[in-house]
């Protein structure tokens, strides 16, 4: 026994995953006041200094925004790693930072009792803040859909994805990670003034996103219904614009067969979307499911993450 537990407590990086996953979910950083706003907000200040009408220069702004916003605040990063007082708590404060599970968790929970109770205004009042699409005339079914699609997606990236590139580069990476999907989200293509400028930075994120949630996508298929999820994504994939994303939605979906995708609305314009997953609509007792789901699969993750990061570095 002592042989199996010594790596493990003698290993910084799991001792830091592990510290901020605890720390995350028992003080958790109110949305609203977290340094992600900030950041968030400086995004939307350069994206109208820099943003065109012209699609092809649109572009190129993209880009070159990606670069102005992203390849300073590495540099910053990596600059301040060897002046710190502690590297483990400056490892723990970007994996901290990086995270963002308990928000998500409690947005699924509130969602779910609004809608048990068929309170639709309070439900699109919980959603908006997630959401580039509109809420205000979502009904029941919209707001199902458009809830657990939400769930899905901000578990995928504030945790799956997090984790995996801290177990590959540490905080930096899983900081940095948690800033591009953040500039995918607020430039995101599907509102009409981003629709050429935010093309890089969802492409980029879509890059990054590609192997941590098909990894995990795989490990949702195991377990019931198995053959029918199985079928189901190697049919839809291709209908959904980004591949990690669409693997992580099919996969969840199949297991309760329910329907995601489908129409929404962007800026006041109507956006058709691939209808994914089963025939049932999401009500609150299934985002309560896929909840559960989540949690099943990201606890194997976590436990999985933390021995191939005691293999590693005890190998170096």
């Amino acid at each position: 026994m002592e042989d199996i537990i010594q790596p493990l407590y003698g290993n910084g990086m799991v001792l830091i995953m592990w510290a901020a996953i605890v720390l995350q979910l028992v003080v958790p950083i109110p949305r609203q006041s977290h340094p992600m706003a900030l950041w968030r907000r400086f995004a939307l200040l350069l994206s109208d200094k820099v943003n065109s009408t012209n699609p092809r220069q649109a572009s190129l702004a993209g880009w070159l925004s990606v670069a102005l916003m992203l390849l300073p605040a590495i540099v910053i990063l990596l600059a301040l790693q060897p002046l710190v007082w502690q590297n483990e708590l400056y490892q723990l404060a970007l994996l901290l930072l990086a995270l963002d599970w308990r928000n998500t968790d409690a947005l699924v929970r509130h969602l779910s009792a609004a809608m048990a109770h068929e309170n639709k205004q309070q439900a699109r009042e919980l959603l908006k803040p997630w959401v580039n699409r509109e809420t205000e005339t979502l009904s029941l079914l919209g707001l199902g859909k458009a809830g657990a699609e939400t769930y899905l997606l901000a578990m995928g990236r504030g945790v799956i994805g997090v984790l995996f590139w801290y177990c590959l580069f540490g905080g930096i990476g899983a900081f940095v990670y948690r800033l591009t999907f953040e500039l995918a989200r607020v430039w995101s293509p599907t509102r009409q003034t981003f629709a050429s400028f935010g093309r890089a930075a969802t492409r980029l994120t879509a890059l990054l996103d590609f192997l941590p949630l098909r990894l995990f996508s795989l490990m949702i298929l195991v377990g019931h219904r198995t053959q029918q999820s199985f079928l189901l994504l190697k049919q839809q994939h291709k209908s959904w614009p980004l591949p990690g994303p669409s693997w992580l939605l099919i996969t969840s979906a199949a297991k309760y067969e329910l329907s995601l995708g489908g129409p929404a609305i962007y800026d006041t314009r109507k956006t058709l979307r691939a209808k994914i997953g089963g025939r049932i609509a999401p009500a609150a007792i299934h985002l309560s499911q896929l909840r559960q789901l989540m949690f099943s699969r990201l606890t194997v993750w976590i436990l999985g993450t933390s021995l191939l990061l005691a293999i590693f570095h005890q190998g170096l």
